[in-house]
């Protein structure tokens, strides 16, 4: 079925009753927005102050195909090229994993409560590069390094880096081994990473924009040693903090307990911190005064 009339009022109400089945509401009308944002470079301001006039017909295709995407439960985010993180245009592909609202507040939080502004900072995972460019953005005298396995994630990190003009050193590394890892300058005053933490048993839970679009090397570790990225990386952190460094590390929220005790067997200070939505979402370690 096609969008019956380029109206942007009747395309705005063709997505709402199309998509129902598949979207609440509320998130329906971000779609929209984040649309017209991409196609036409409307603000929300803008969509809602032209919301009876029309466009046309090359743009109204590009609408129908935006709404068949979001049937195969494409993510909005891939459909338009980019997301938004602390207030920085990161664009996306399925090379990396989108950035999360949940790992965007554990940032912010971490801009907010770091003073001093930290020196040196290691961005392990990077990814999309989201984190490591966020934090250069607020701490611009920060000698600010990101590692992937993904030479993909790195070329698309390093190219959100340009765009948003900060400069990052980028390494491919792998983070089980322990060679490549010791190979990394240090020490750091600040280590963050949002490592593989799905269990293989929790793919059934999951949704299809992620499953059928997110790369599974940065998603899933075996079920039997979920773990073993927090201890590759806490046994490194161990080695490579400055004194008075902290270790912030995103975790699955079904495993916060078992995670914090890993780090304090290796002999961190743990403390586990709830998301928006209340859950378990992340753990700041830090070493006893020495």
């Amino acid at each position: 079925m096609h969008i019956p009339s380029n109206r942007v009022r009747d395309i705005e109400r063709y997505y709402l009753s199309e998509l129902r089945t598949l979207y609440p509401e509320g998130e329906l009308r971000t779609f929209v927005y984040m649309l017209f944002e991409a196609f036409l470079g409307w603000d929300k301001t803008q969509f809602l102050l032209h919301r009876d006039d029309t466009i046309n017909q090359s743009d109204l295709l590009r609408f129908h195909w935006a709404a068949e995407d979001l049937k195969r439960h494409r993510p909005i985010q891939h459909i338009v090229g980019y997301t938004h993180f602390c207030g920085l245009r990161i664009d996306v592909s399925p090379d990396a994993l989108i950035p999360r609202p949940e790992t965007e507040e554990i940032v912010q939080s971490l801009i907010l409560s770091l003073h001093p502004a930290p020196a040196a900072v290691l961005d392990l995972c990077t990814g999309s590069g989201c984190i490591a460019i966020a934090l250069k953005h607020h701490f611009p005298t920060a000698e600010v390094t990101a590692v992937d396995i993904s030479p993909a994630a790195l070329a698309l990190a390093q190219h959100n880096a340009r765009q948003n003009n900060t400069e990052i050193t980028f390494r491919q590394t792998d983070l089980l081994d322990p060679a490549q890892l010791a190979a990394l300058p240090c020490p750091y005053d600040l280590i963050v990473s949002n490592p593989p933490y799905v269990m293989e048993r929790e793919r059934a839970d999951m949704q299809l924009n992620v499953l059928d679009y997110d790369p599974a090397q940065a998603l899933f570790v075996p079920d039997s040693d979920p773990l073993l990225f927090y201890r590759a990386i806490g046994q490194y952190a161990v080695r490579s903090l400055a004194p008075g460094g902290q270790l912030v590390v995103e975790i699955n929220q079904a495993l916060a307990a078992e995670t914090s005790q890993l780090l304090g067997t290796l002999g961190f200070d743990t403390r586990i911190h709830d998301d928006f939505r209340g859950n378990p979402r992340s753990i700041t370690a830090t070493l006893p005064s020495r």
